[in-house]
């Protein structure tokens, strides 16, 4: 019904901006932490890192929503091609949410992406995304699902340092320094933000538990209550027909 459809997108955009904002995309930035350019300092481009997290949700969104939705256009689709379909779009969002975090990084002089290394990590984003949607789909246990999410977390990983492996960066002492934010100054916020959204689903599926509970209970009143009425309302003893 529709109250079923709206809370599980809620459900699933809440799922997004927790994996995809805080697992994914905090990763990355947790990971430039040990990016270092001898001789320069270095800054982002806020612009670019938004971007970057925009990308890091609505590949989580698009990877969760492609095998449960209602649309029937989708379901009409074999289950196998929305797989394939689902893994290459989340793994070049995600390869899209690092290099995009990546063009937001301002040094004295130039970064330069070794194409080989560039289409070395979109293959593993993609590779992976099919793996961990396929063991998604066939999740039914918890021994399942952690390997999925294994899968997910290794993959971007592997993805970004696969990356990063490929840079090459020419110094210019001569150029001005560069304008942006530290790498701090995004994190600090980034970091407050993903315990929130951490928390919040987390506080969620304690009040949901706690209004069933709730539910039941008035459930139980109303029934033992109608009960007791309703046996108060008999007569005593038995009427015996003459």
């Amino acid at each position: 019904n529709a109250w079923t459809s709206v809370a599980r997108t809620r459900w699933t955009l809440m799922a997004a901006l927790s994996i995809g904002g805080v697992g994914i995309w905090l990763m990355h930035f947790i990971g430039m932490m040990g990016f270092d350019v001898p001789g320069s300092t270095i800054r982002y481009d806020l612009g670019l890192t938004l971007l970057s997290v925009a990308l890091a949700v609505a590949a989580t969104l698009f990877g969760l929503r492609i095998l449960d939705t209602d649309a029937q256009w989708i379901r009409a689709l074999p289950s196998d091609i929305r797989l394939l379909v689902g893994g290459v779009i989340m793994g070049f969002a995600i390869a899209g949410m690092h290099y995009s975090g990546m063009a937001a990084v301002r040094i004295q002089g130039e970064l330069e992406q070794g194409r080989s290394y560039v289409t070395a990590s979109v293959a593993i984003g993609v590779v992976a995304s099919i793996v961990a949607l396929w063991l998604s789909r066939v999740a039914e246990r918890p021994a399942v699902r952690i390997p999925a999410a294994a899968v997910m977390g290794c993959a971007v990983v592997a993805l970004h340092y696969t990356g990063m492996a490929g840079i090459a960066v020419t110094v210019d002492p001569s150029a001005p320094h560069p304008e942006g934010m530290t790498i701090m100054t995004l994190l600090f916020p980034g970091f407050i933000i993903g315990v929130t959204l951490l928390a919040v689903p987390v506080v969620a599926l304690m009040a949901s538990a706690s209004t069933q509970d709730l539910e039941q209970e008035r459930e139980v009143a109303t029934w033992f209550g109608g009960g007791g009425a309703e046996t108060a309302s008999r007569p005593h003893g038995r009427h015996v027909k003459r």
